[in-house]
């Protein structure tokens, strides 16, 4: 099912075209897995070679190690960073790292409360719909 149904996020290609920053994928993914669904979407280009995964450092999201790695990484301080995240560890990270956090509740595992739950964390603001990133990094 994985392979036959896996989507990208809808519209995240046409707001990746529009970016004119640089950008990289930290996940707490396996490697392997990473590259199977980035591929499967037609995104591994994209981003590689910089996707980032949380087996590169000692402690996983809600810890701020994989974000500052990707950050040292990508050769950019953490606090011109802006982390989008659809999960509450990873929100936690995010603001641990000194990053600006944007929340994503646009993903078909998102739960109804998700959105309450990211902004209580830090993940401000919250959109549900990758067309509103643009306006939301303009912030």
């Amino acid at each position: 099912m994985f392979e036959r149904e896996l989507q990208a996020i809808p519209s995240i290609v046409e707001v990746l075209d529009s970016l004119i920053c640089r950008i990289c994928v930290a996940s707490s993914g396996r490697p392997e897995r990473l590259k199977h669904a980035l591929s499967l979407v037609g995104l591994y280009d994209r981003f590689h070679p910089h996707i980032f995964s949380a087996v590169e450092v000692a402690r996983g999201k809600p810890a701020p190690d994989l974000f500052l790695h990707a950050a040292a990484r990508m050769g950019t301080a953490p606090e011109r960073c802006v982390v989008v995240e659809d999960s509450v560890p990873g929100v936690i990270a995010g603001v641990a790292a000194g990053m600006s956090v944007i929340g994503f509740v646009g993903a078909s595992h998102c739960r109804p409360d998700e959105a309450a739950r990211l902004a209580a964390h830090g993940g401000a603001p919250v959109i549900d719909n990758m067309t509103k990133l643009l306006p939301a990094l303009a912030r």
